[in-house]
């Protein structure tokens, strides 16, 4: 198999230089593609309200659900492979054997870029349309681009869905129990995610139970706007939905690209880092953890009502 190289050929007759593949990626959301130093872990301390903050200002609270409920960035990375083999996808298209994520490519791509076929379309675009079963040759036309993502799209997810339905996969420590607090006190509970609904609504049958899915008082996926993370839709959206003002709505997040989302639809947010997204610059989060198994519902309400007092 063809592993996917962190450096880009330069062009001939060039000086011999190598850039990063991301350095071409411009969003209005522009993350660094510099691996940045581990960000000091916030430790969250009891404290006293404010005799001027209201008993509680927390009316909504959002989970992300890959790297927040579940562990699943190498989930995903099978299911792409499995499927560039399947579909014999050659990038470039001369290349002997097809095409293949290596571990630390992708913890850089899906740490820069969200859902699975802007993935794909930046980097055909920058390495080249491929050869593959669907298209001989590579697709010139952008009708036969769009098809030939959506086709391998597709199959990914419902591979994806297998693996899931294996039963070898379980939530990330302390969401259940975090999920079942809220609710409890009524508070109003959401899910956003950047991936297919199809395969999010899955993940979350088999993850959380259908009796907490059906409880969601909202629920999005990627289907459900036009612009992916770190673009804020999702996060506006969902406060519409939930008729909650975003400064009373937190967010669970894994990565700098879900906190710039929150961050931009005006929502505070903490981190639940996974070993992929560890050492990224979470200086904006109101917390981070490593996980959820000590984190309590009235941690987060101290935490967020400490925020909007001195905010």
């Amino acid at each position: 198999m063809a592993s996917t190289s962190l450096f880009l050929p330069t062009t001939a007759g060039a000086a011999t230089a190598r850039r990063h593949p991301f350095s071409s990626l411009r969003t209005p959301y522009q993350v660094s593609t510099t691996r940045l130093h581990r960000a000091p872990r916030l430790v969250v301390v009891s404290a006293a309200a404010s005799p001027a903050a209201p008993a509680s200002s927390l009316d909504a609270l959002i989970f992300d659900c890959d790297g927040v409920i579940l562990e699943s960035e190498h989930l995903h990375r099978q299911a792409y492979n499995d499927a560039f083999a399947h579909f014999g996808v050659r990038c470039p298209p001369a290349s002997a054997d097809t095409l293949y994520w290596d571990e630390a490519f992708y913890d850089e791509l899906q740490n820069r870029i969200g859902g699975g076929k802007p993935k794909m379309r930046w980097y055909f675009g920058e390495n080249g349309w491929p050869s593959s079963k669907i298209f001989e040759t590579p697709p010139s036309t952008d009708s036969d681009k769009e098809k030939l993502v959506d086709i391998i799209q597709d199959w990914k997810t419902e591979r994806y869905k297998e693996i899931i339905k294996s039963g070898t996969v379980e939530p990330r420590p302390g969401v259940l129990r975090l999920m079942d607090e809220a609710k409890g006190a009524g508070i109003k509970l959401a899910v956003c995610s950047a991936a297919t609904k199809s395969s999010v609504i899955m993940c979350l049958e088999n993850l959380i139970g259908l009796e907490r899915f059906n409880g969601l008082d909202c629920f999005l996926a990627g289907d459900d706007v036009k612009l992916k993370k770190p673009d804020p839709t999702i996060y506006i959206t969902a406060a519409e939905k939930l008729g909650a003002e975003s400064k009373n709505c937190l967010v669970v997040e894994d990565s700098v690209i879900g906190l710039l989302a929150a961050k931009g639809a005006g929502m505070s947010c903490i981190i639940t880092y996974t070993p992929s997204t560890a050492s990224q610059d979470f200086t904006d989060a109101i917390a981070t953890y490593p996980d959820l198994s000590n984190v309590r519902l009235e941690d987060l309400k101290l935490l967020l009502q400490k925020t909007l007092v001195t905010g």
